[in-house]
């Protein structure tokens, strides 16, 4: 993939005439440009061409970053050193947002450009008509190399230039063996929705390692089987398993992409039961859209991108009403992807949602096999592709896998079932179904419909299973996966909410972000002022600013278990409460009924709240907090006994305590 619209060393830029390297610069675009951009370059060259004048290095114009899709103005590299420029021509104040902005793109290329991992990385925002502004050069404090953002105005990005090159360190390494060194990004689920919905490919927005080679394997072995069905006339249903974050609907978002044209013959949607997801996601991609379109058409109406992504993505109860319409009219879909198939409901739950909401008893079908059902009516060819994530069920009524298999077996024996053979693992319940069809001819093993490797956590990629050691209570094996990216990946421990906030605050750079997260049986912590029965704006918590009361940033709504699943935050808070507690035989589990604790003694339901924490606890890409209230001796529902024994467990495994110096 070209990674700049425009690419020269700077010797080569400040002999070449501006209207060469704008045609250049359109050439590089490949898409249409507006008045205003062509505009923007052609004010940007003369501030450019003064700062670079006689340094010697490759500067880079239009730097595309997949992960985020933007671009950077410029980015420049000299002697060791890259220099990450965002233009705001003619503004007059260097802004919060803006800072933000260059300050992402300098993260980017720390994080996930090979050659900048041992480099200097210094962001420059050039507000060219703001006032000076004190040249202070900032190492960030994670990062060793990158430096926070720097503001200059076009009259003195020159002596900053000069000032970076002088005291910042640098590095043996070519112009052209930086320009040549691999992107490896991990991307939050919204950042792979909007770059793959804009056309880039699962390759261009993943790693190249291990996990990531196998994220591209599952992806090929999909593709296989979805072409060897519409070219065999079959139908078939795949079983794609993965543990948390190892990007499984990153692999259905990347088949449902590339065929969401609906005159496509194979065309493909993307389902889901989890509201808030589809909810954050669809904005997300209107948003997106939206900003992009109107680069080319400023009459561009956000209405018209809602409706299309509305299409490619769906909620899947939608898509089931829609096939109860016309119980003869197949779905207009050859290709469906079931986000989270585990969570479908079984035939009790169904049924009594079909009684109660439709108005229709006797409704004997549980949700996976009526929506097999619905794709059976195709005469031609349909290929269903199930996500299952092990031990994610957080709701009563939840199937599990082995109820789409059964319903398959029962009713539609003509299937083909393409199977990871990880769903015999304990975590995902299948293994006596499974156990029963692994000699019949229509079944088929594919080692790559399973995703090992986490990619939510690119600092540390066994955190997921360092998670589950916790929960299992397996104490050994969690300190020895603690220590092996101890330094990489922070969890920390404290018993005071003001210092889990400042920790958050001082960890996050740019526009990462933060939250904290709550089981929603969390009914204790209304002390702290976190209510679970708040309702909380999906959109606005996920998606919107530091600056809006009701974002993730402002730490003040919290999200639950039903939120936050399927999504990211980098950096998160999980406050524990006296739902799920620690003693001497392991975990007990409680929820909270009128003024006191009761014991949860169903299964079902202690499997529910386990999950929860599980969800909870694998949330963050970059690193957690984990807040343990003291409790309260005055309060019978928060006694110190409660938090106590939870918060000497996790000490226990190795986490350290923040000291009380943190909150200042």
């Amino acid at each position: 993939m070209k990674r700049s619209y425009y690419q020269a060393s700077i010797a080569e830029f400040l002999a070449t005439p501006n209207d060469n390297v704008l045609a250049e610069l359109f050439r590089g675009a490949a898409i249409s440009i507006t008045e205003e951009q062509r505009d923007a370059w052609q004010a940007e060259f003369p501030v450019l061409r003064e700062a670079l004048s006689g340094l010697d290095g490759m500067v880079h114009m239009e730097f595309v970053i997949p992960r985020m899709g933007r671009r950077v103005d410029a980015v420049v590299f000299i002697g060791g050193v890259v220099i990450v420029l965002e233009f705001k021509m003619g503004a007059t104040e260097y802004f919060a947002g803006d800072i933000d902005q260059v300050y992402d793109y300098g993260l980017d290329l720390k994080n996930f450009h090979e050659g900048s991992h041992r480099l200097s990385v210094v962001p420059i925002l050039v507000a060219t008509h703001a006032e000076p502004k004190p040249i202070r050069l900032h190492p960030h404090p994670e990062w060793n190399g990158l430096f926070k953002p720097v503001c200059a105005n076009e009259s003195e990005l020159r002596s900053v230039v000069q000032r970076i090159l002088a005291e910042v360190p640098h590095a043996t390494m070519s112009a052209q063996e930086w320009s040549d060194s691999r992107y490896c990004p991990t991307p939050t689920i919204i950042e792979a929705a909007r770059a793959l919905y804009a056309g880039h490919n699962v390759a261009d927005i993943s790693r190249n390692d291990a996990g990531a080679i196998n994220l591209r394997e599952t992806s090929q072995c999909l593709e296989n089987i979805i072409e060897n069905a519409r070219s065999q006339g079959d139908k078939a249903i795949c079983f794609v398993t993965g543990v948390p974050g190892a990007g499984k609907t990153l692999a259905g978002l990347n088949i449902a992409t590339q065929h969401s044209d609906a005159e496509s013959e194979l065309h493909s949607v993307f389902l889901s039961g989890n509201g808030p997801l589809v909810e954050i996601l669809r904005e997300a991609l209107t948003r997106d859209t939206v900003q992009r379109e109107r680069l080319t058409n400023r009459k561009f109406k956000k209405g018209d991108a809602a409706a299309r992504v509305k299409a490619f993505i769906q909620n899947v109860h939608h898509f089931r009403d829609e096939c109860l319409r016309d119980e003869a009219r197949p779905p207009v879909d050859h290709v469906v992807l079931f986000d989270e198939a585990q969570r479908a409901w079984d035939k009790e739950q169904t049924a009594r949602f079909m009684k109660t909401r439709k108005g229709r008893h006797g409704f004997d079908m549980s949700e996976p096999e009526y929506l097999v059902s619905c794709m059976d009516r195709r005469t031609d060819w349909a290929v269903v592709v199930c996500l299952v994530g092990g031990g994610q069920e957080i709701h009563r009524g939840e199937a599990g896998i082995d109820a789409w298999i059964e319903a398959v077996q029962r009713s539609f024996s003509k299937w083909h079932l393409h199977i990871s053979p990880h769903l015999t693992d304990s975590e995902y319940g299948a293994g006596k179904v499974i156990e029963e069809l692994k000699d019949l001819p229509h079944v088929h093993f594919h080692e790559e419909l399973h995703l090992g490797v986490s990619m939510r956590s690119f600092r540390a990629e066994k955190v997921s299973t360092f998670v589950k050691s916790v929960l299992d209570c397996e104490i050994a094996y969690a300190r020895s996966l603690l220590q092996e990216f101890t330094g990489r990946y922070p969890i920390v421990l404290t018993r005071d909410l003001d210092v889990a906030k400042n920790w958050l605050r001082s960890r996050a750079s740019g526009s990462e972000r933060y939250g904290i997260v709550v089981s929603s049986q969390a009914e204790r912590l209304k002390p702290y002022a976190m209510d679970v029965r708040t309702p909380v704006e999906p959109v606005k918590w996920f998606l919107d600013g530091k600056d809006d009361v009701r974002s993730s940033y402002y730490l003040e709504d919290v999200g639950t278990e039903f939120l936050v699943q399927g999504l990211e935050l980098d950096w998160a808070c999980v406050a524990w409460d006296g739902d799920f507690r620690y003693n001497d035989k392991g975990w007990q589990h409680l929820s909270f009924r009128g003024t006191r604790w009761e014991n949860i003694k169903k299964p079902s339901r202690q499997t529910y709240q386990k999950n929860a924490y599980r969800v909870l606890l694998t949330r963050a890409r970059q690193g957690m907090v984990i807040f343990v209230p003291k409790g309260c001796a005055d309060d019978p529902t928060r006694m110190p006994e409660y938090y106590d024994s939870t918060f000497d467990y996790l000490k226990s495994l190795g986490l350290p305590e923040l000291s009380m110096v943190s909150k200042r």
